[in-house]
């Protein structure tokens, strides 16, 4: 099932979500955020969606280049990811699990860093965390 909302997040790796995002949207949105050059990590880039669903791809530096997530990254990804919502007027957006992925760090501690750094964000847009299951064409949708 695809998440309903209107950009998705995604992070800038080969594995995972972003294998999954690229399979089904194809490689325009690789192709235009790697025109932005490299991001500052826990940076964030919106680009158009590809063939997805979605109002938009936000990409953001969730792991450093020891392909580690690190508490910086995974909360600095959540404010700018954030920002670009409010900056965009954004009424939803889907978060995968920053970090728990090809950055190695365990789901429950990148979760609890992600939903610490939401708590603290004023926003009217909905917020959605998805869990990505190995094999699914695109992320599953969980509220949190």
């Amino acid at each position: 099932m695809e998440p309903e909302c209107d950009p998705v997040v995604v992070v800038v790796a080969w594995g995972g979500v972003s294998r999954a995002i690229r399979k089904r949207g194809g490689s325009g949105p690789l192709r235009e955020v790697a025109k932005h050059g490299p991001i500052a990590l826990g940076g964030a880039v919106l680009t158009g969606a590809g063939r997805l669903p979605y109002q938009g791809i936000i990409h953001v530096a969730g792991i450093n280049l020891w392909w580690f997530a690190t508490e910086r990254s995974i909360r600095g990804s959540v404010r700018s990811a954030m920002r670009i919502v409010g900056e965009r007027g954004f009424q939803s957006v889907a978060f995968p699990i920053i970090g728990s992925g090809s950055g190695q760090r365990s789901r429950e501690a990148a979760l609890k860093m992600m939903l610490d750094e939401l708590a603290g964000i004023e926003t009217e847009a909905e917020v959605r965390i998805v869990r990505y299951v190995r094999g699914d064409a695109i992320p599953s949708a969980s509220k949190s």
